[in-house]
């Protein structure tokens, strides 16, 4: 079947992966920093041209001799404005923009509120969605605004820059749920809501399936559909029905492979679709891995050092001698809880030691990624696995207690690019389909990566049971209702 490549272009950087396209096996990478673009704010917004000359650079070295398809990942929430020439009417807006919350409440209010929203597209808007950019854009850019005649996300227009600018554009449906005016529920377009936010009716892109090809380059290369970066890694780490994931940072996103979107009038849920053909169900946890840096500062300890507190947290003991911590430092989204503080409960002499407060540390943050799942898991959504990703997965305390307090058996992958996999693994179905060796329903089966997985005996269950009900009891005495 030969070999295909897979790039992500994340907030930072383009990272190339080069598979064989049976196997998965990687057998080549590249990677180059994206260069910083002249005149544009770096927060909020970048000229993809910057996109263009980071793939060139981790493309060098004739690292995609061979390559007979390729597939794009990209940062997710970006929106790029296109007037009727094709060219952009400014540098592309970023999802980590959060300038746009007055926006995004004229949005909700025009449209009848966030249940109308969630029930329209599956999730509610704010800030990050493209869609609340297009209002942006009307409000504070009206000339950029009226000439915007097309839109297109990051992974789209880098699709068609490697096809070379051709009348067709398209996007997958991965990418087109995180818009804000596509529909999960129906796949379908709201071209309303498009228009809605930015006084007129933009050109939208085809929405490709998941194996579908959206075309080849001058040189013969098959390009895929191409797809979001949390679509992408969901693809790249072979998760399906059953599992979860749940990236570890300072905040924590949870995202669960489903069979039907799950509209949620709240707005905790975000319903997503995926790169398969299924959909990813998101709900986003605002204290994670600052919970334990916090912890290790009030401990006076280095809060770099989180192999020394996972340490010091198993010496303690399941329930830290009674102590709980409400690890709500930022407010939270998972309960929705903005205006919220952290808080330690259950302080007894016996109980004021290090060890005590750094367990309680490890298990506040657990448990309140356990209430992420059991929100999911309420809305009937199976979650046998879990898939932890970032370096706080590798520390033995998170090891040790995830399984009995997340109620799951928990795998830890092995450090990769799974972005850029997914890309690759899309590129190869979307090759297989087009000369007749795989279907449109079977993406070709790549062997899993090295993976840690940990789990539960019943006996731990029953106390990870006990530690999450102290927890919830807690929990809600201090904040009445916050789970519903």
């Amino acid at each position: 079947m030969g070999i295909v490549a897979g790039l992500d272009s994340s907030s930072d950087s383009t990272r190339i992966v080069v598979c064989d396209a049976d196997t998965g096996e990687v057998l080549r990478h590249g990677y180059a920093p994206h260069p910083v673009s002249e005149g544009a704010d770096p927060r909020y917004e970048i000229d993809p041209q910057a996109w263009l000359l980071s793939l060139g650079q981790a493309a060098d070295g004739g690292l995609l001799e061979g390559v007979r398809a390729i597939g794009v990942s990209a940062q997710q929430d970006a929106l790029l404005p296109v007037d009727a020439m094709g060219s952009l009417v400014r540098p592309a807006m970023l999802g980590n923009d959060k300038r746009g919350q007055g926006a995004a409440a004229e949005l909700a209010d025009a449209l009848g509120g966030r249940s109308a929203w969630a029930q329209a597209i599956g999730n509610v808007p704010d800030a990050r969605l493209p869609v609340v950019k297009l209002r942006r854009l009307q409000r504070e850019e009206p000339d950029r605004a009226k000439r915007t005649a097309q839109v297109m996300l990051p992974q789209d227009w880098l699709v068609w820059q490697l096809l070379g600018s051709p009348a067709r554009r398209t996007t997958d449906r991965g990418g087109a749920s995180g818009t804000g005016y596509w529909s999960p529920l129906t796949g379908q377009w709201r071209p309303d809501l498009a228009e809605l936010a930015l006084g007129h009716e933009p050109g939208l892109p085809e929405v490709l399936g998941p194996a579908d090809t959206a075309g080849r380059t001058p040189e013969g290369l098959a390009i895929s559909a191409g797809t979001g970066e949390t679509m992408a890694a969901a693809f790249g780490l072979g998760v399906g029905v059953g599992d979860a994931v749940i990236s570890l940072g300072a905040s924590a996103a949870t995202f669960a492979v489903h069979h039907e979107a799950l509209p949620d009038p709240t707005g905790t849920i975000t319903s997503l679709a995926d790169a398969t053909g299924m959909h990813l169900p998101v709900v986003h946890t605002l204290n994670a891995v600052r919970v334990l840096r916090g912890a290790a500062e009030l401990l006076g300890r280095d809060p770099k050092d989180l192999e020394g507190l996972s340490t010091l947290a198993l010496s303690s003991t399941p329930g830290s001698h009674g102590l709980v911590f409400l690890p709500y430092l930022e407010g939270e989204r998972t309960p929705q809880l903005p205006h919220a503080a952290g808080s330690l409960h259950g302080l007894r002499r016996e109980a004021m030691k290090p060890e005590h407060m750094a367990r309680a540390a490890f298990e506040g943050m657990l448990c309140g990624l356990a209430d992420g799942l059991a929100l999911l898991r309420s809305r009937g959504v199976e979650i046998r696995r879990v898939f932890l990703l970032g370096p706080a997965a590798e520390l033995p305390a998170v090891q040790a207690m995830a399984p009995s307090l997340l109620s799951a058996q928990v795998v830890v992958p092995e450090p990769a690019d799974y972005a850029a996999l997914g890309a690759a693994r899309q590129a190869a179905w979307a090759l297989g389909v087009s000369e007749g060796r795989l279907g449109p329903d079977a993406p070709p089966a790549w062997a899993p990566r090295g993976q840690q997985v940990f789990a539960a005996s019943e006996e731990d269950f029953a106390v990870g049971g006990a530690v999450r009900q102290q927890f919830g009891a807690v929990r809600d005495a201090v904040h009445p209702g916050a789970m519903g």
